[in-house]
């Protein structure tokens, strides 16, 4: 039954760097330090999408 639902699209999360629990999970789940990972927002955006594809995480 579910193979006839149409595909609905993941909406990409927002990276928010002025908030500590958000910077320490996205550090642990990059695998960045606190600078890569601020370093990567100002250069892609704060889509996290983005944000894995610069840093070459596909």
């Amino acid at each position: 039954m579910s193979e006839n639902l149409p595909s609905q699209p993941v909406p990409d999360r927002s990276i928010y760097l002025h908030e500590e629990m958000e910077v320490a999970y996205w550090m642990k789940e990059l695998g960045v330090s606190r600078d890569q990972l601020r370093d990567a927002v100002q250069q892609a955006g704060t889509g996290a999408t983005a944000v894995r594809n610069l840093l070459g995480l596909h």
